[in-house]
């Protein structure tokens, strides 16, 4: 088994899921701590960071950090998964839509809005996840969540599709918008196409396809692509810690209780290092 820690920058391609690309690094890599920093549908493309051995422990980060998405939006046909992959449910003439009247139906959804999570969705109810109760037929009501978007354009209008570029936080759903915008138009609408073009501090122009990722790890030069895993905490604030303390972290021990720190927020988090500059841990003050 390959030991490594840092974390992977990658595209992923149309029509697989997330797991996949984890299961075809895994394969490709032998390493034995793999995961992937935010799941993309099989309809999207685009970036998804493949975490490795330490640094799977903070794809929370990543997971929780903002995204850049670009969507293309086909209004006229509304879809049972909200995207082009589902079954058709129906169908409106939209040809009277114009530019300004989209742009005028996104604005609602900038800022913290509340948004109904899709039913072909990995959440779960009671246990169950609600794809798979929407496969057997089963539709259930599911609760608003709060969520962020930070900006929201209209970038192309070419009828019946419309390219919407969005900066989002955690938990947005892109397909969800797709179909709430058609709602809001009267016509339906559903997600035709849609790539990520960052997540957190990695962009789709650094982005390495699958298969040059593969090609790498059997040519044993992965480690030129491999990014720090701290790369993903850089908002956060940095200690430096001494030899004794630093024993300690790496064997799962905490800062002595009489150790000085600078004051910080109660729950506030820092990354800790070491003298030699190695990435030790992310410390909670309490």
């Amino acid at each position: 088994m390959l030991a490594v820690d840092g974390i992977l920058n990658l595209d992923k391609p149309y029509g697989i899921t997330s797991m996949d690309v984890v299961r075809r690094i895994k394969r490709a890599s032998r390493a034995k701590r793999v995961g992937h920093g935010g799941t993309l549908d099989p309809v999207a493309t685009g970036v998804i960071p493949i975490c490795f051995g330490r640094a799977t422990r903070i794809m929370e980060y990543l997971v929780a950090g903002t995204k850049d998405y670009r969507a293309v939006v086909k209004f006229g046909v509304t879809t049972d998964t909200y995207d082009a992959l589902g079954k058709v449910t129906a169908r409106s003439d939209a040809s009277h839509l114009t530019a300004g009247e989209v742009e005028r139906a996104l604005r609602p959804f900038k800022g913290e809005i509340d948004q109904v999570p899709p039913m072909f969705s990995a959440l779960k109810r009671k246990g169950k996840r609600l794809y798979d109760l929407a496969r057997a037929g089963i539709e259930v009501e599911r609760e608003p969540r709060q969520v962020e978007v930070l900006s929201i354009d209209l970038t192309d209008w070419s009828y019946p599709l419309a390219t919407i570029e969005v900066r989002c936080g955690r938990g947005f759903y892109i397909r969800s918008l797709a179909h709430d915008l058609g709602q809001s138009l009267g016509c339906g609408a559903h997600l035709k196409n849609l790539v990520r073009l960052r997540s957190g501090p990695f962009k789709l122009s650094s982005a390495l396809s699958l298969e040059d990722a593969e090609q790498l790890f059997a040519d044993g030069l992965w480690r030129t692509a491999l990014r720090p895993l701290d790369i993903v905490l850089q908002d956060l604030r940095a200690m430096i810690v001494g030899k004794r303390i630093e024993d300690s972290l790496r064997h799962g021990g905490g800062l002595p209780n009489d150790w000085r720190v600078p004051p910080g927020e109660a729950g506030e988090k820092c990354r800790a290092y070491g003298v030699g500059g190695r990435f030790l841990a992310v410390l909670s003050f309490d």
